[in-house]
């Protein structure tokens, strides 16, 4: 009896070090922030705005994941430029001008872009997060994959306004 308990606490320590390996590389695959942001053709309700969401990854379930957290981070700290390819998308400016802002609040958005974080309820998948033709580029030895998302991104501006990382528009200059 004693040997199999050796036995067993032998194995879970033998894998509790990977269980903490791929928890800590989600969490850089976050941090690095990897991705490029373009408007998309749609009508998205009044607050809201549908873009899509080229992220890097090495496995494609990766990067449509990490897609929902790239494309918030994209509203609030990148913003994306309009359309070029005829249909007059328009863009928009990031909620954070202030590259600082990021820093000086990483504890919460560290918090905020953790797995199940706050940041799912501004984010949905347009099609279940499944790219689009051509949305799944083999770059080397990753993939850069496609998702379309929609961003509430009024209700993300009152989130960071509450919160203390934005001002609010009608707190003037």
């Amino acid at each position: 009896m004693k040997s199999k308990l050796v036995l067993l606490l032998g194995a879970l320590l033998l894998f509790l070090p990977d269980v903490f390996a791929k928890k800590n590389k989600q969490d850089k695959e976050t941090f690095q922030w990897r991705y490029e942001i373009e408007p998309t053709v749609g009508q998205a309700k009044q607050g809201a705005c549908i873009v899509k969401v080229w992220t890097y990854a090495k496995k494609m379930d990766q990067a449509v994941a990490q897609a929902q957290k790239n494309a918030v981070h994209g509203i609030i700290f990148k913003g994306y430029a309009p359309s070029t390819d005829g249909t007059r998308m328009p863009g928009q400016k990031p909620l954070v001008t202030d590259y600082e802002t990021e820093l000086e609040h990483a504890a919460y958005f560290e918090d905020f872009f953790k797995d199940g974080g706050r940041y799912m309820r501004f984010v949905s998948l347009v099609n279940n997060g499944t790219p689009g033709a051509g949305d799944l580029i083999k770059v080397g030895k990753e993939y850069k994959v496609g998702v379309v998302v929609v961003v509430l991104k009024d209700e993300l501006r009152k989130e960071l306004e509450t919160a203390g990382i934005i001002r609010s528009l009608g707190s003037g200059f």
